[in-house]
């Protein structure tokens, strides 16, 4: 088929609407209560694992993933034939902004320490060796990478399952001209879900694809099974409450318009009246 001609207003809305890799942003967590203790423990506090380091990220790269094939022979005279058997993913690597009380570095550096800290032995003995704690006591399952626009209309998300830190690179220093500090570090993970993995996430954002079924023991968490099939959320089929492991002791519901959690604090919120007596209550 021949080209055919196209005018320059044609396609000049195509190419005036590019992404550009400069809007991103970084977020850790679903630390592990014993990882996050021992960073608190070397001057790393929790609003920093969760706000600041993220945004001290200064590059980051989009995860990246491929397939490992066997070869079959003999199924098909002549014929050689590939099929899947893994799924590989690559490390990312996510550089860093050094604060002046170089908490990123403690970040980095702890992190990597206590995965090998088991032991329990003094590391300034000379009886001190490495014994690694369980991978459920430093992986990390919350972490995502947010690459957004300028308008936040349209991003891209990627949730890192199992992630961790296995190498950190060594920080030059010297008396020549100074410059911003930065170190970088090379994380693993066992596989990342893109898009938006909570359920209200997925009711609220109609232009997110991804919308897996994931089922939850607990029948006061949300699931995607217990929303009708309009763009509103329907608050009369969630339910809400104190549940066994007392989460959300205050939480009564969503707001309809703005889909925020509702406390039974607020001022707004009443109880609903219980009928006991049902012999004065007319037809």
């Amino acid at each position: 088929m021949p080209a055919r001609s196209r005018k320059i207003s044609d396609i000049k809305p195509l190419f005036t609407n590019l992404a550009v890799t400069s809007q991103y942003e970084v977020q850790f967590g679903g630390l592990n209560p014993e990882l996050q203790g021992y960073l608190n423990s070397r001057g790393v506090d929790y609003r920093f694992t969760s706000e600041s380091v993220g945004l001290l990220c200064n590059s980051a790269s989009l995860p990246g993933s491929s397939f490992a094939t066997s070869d079959i022979n003999g199924n098909f005279t002549g014929l050689m034939e590939k099929f899947v058997h893994t799924r590989i993913y690559t490390p990312i690597e996510l550089s860093f902004y050094v604060d002046k009380e170089y908490k990123v570095v403690k970040f980095l550096e702890h992190w990597m320490e206590f995965i090998s800290s088991a032991s329990g032995v003094n590391p300034n003995t000379n009886q001190y060796f490495y014994k690694m704690k369980y991978p459920d006591q430093y992986k990390c399952d919350f972490t995502k990478v947010i690459k957004f626009n300028r308008d936040y209309k349209n991003q891209l998300e990627y949730n890192f399952v199992g992630l961790f830190p296995v190498a950190m690179s060594s920080v030059s220093l010297s008396y020549e001209a100074s410059s911003i500090m930065t170190v970088s570090a090379t994380f693993n993970y066992e596989r990342y879900v893109p898009g938006r993995v909570l359920s209200i996430d997925q009711k609220l954002d109609s232009s997110n694809n991804l919308e897996p079924n994931y089922p939850r023991n607990n029948q006061n968490n949300l699931n995607p099974q217990s929303l009708d099939s309009q763009s509103q959320i329907d608050i009369n089929n969630i339910q809400f409450g104190v549940d066994n492991n007392n989460l959300n002791p205050n939480l009564t519901g969503l707001n309809a318009l703005t889909g925020n959690p509702i406390y039974s604090s607020d001022a707004n919120v009443k109880s609903k009246p219980t009928i006991t007596d049902w012999s004065n209550v007319s037809p």
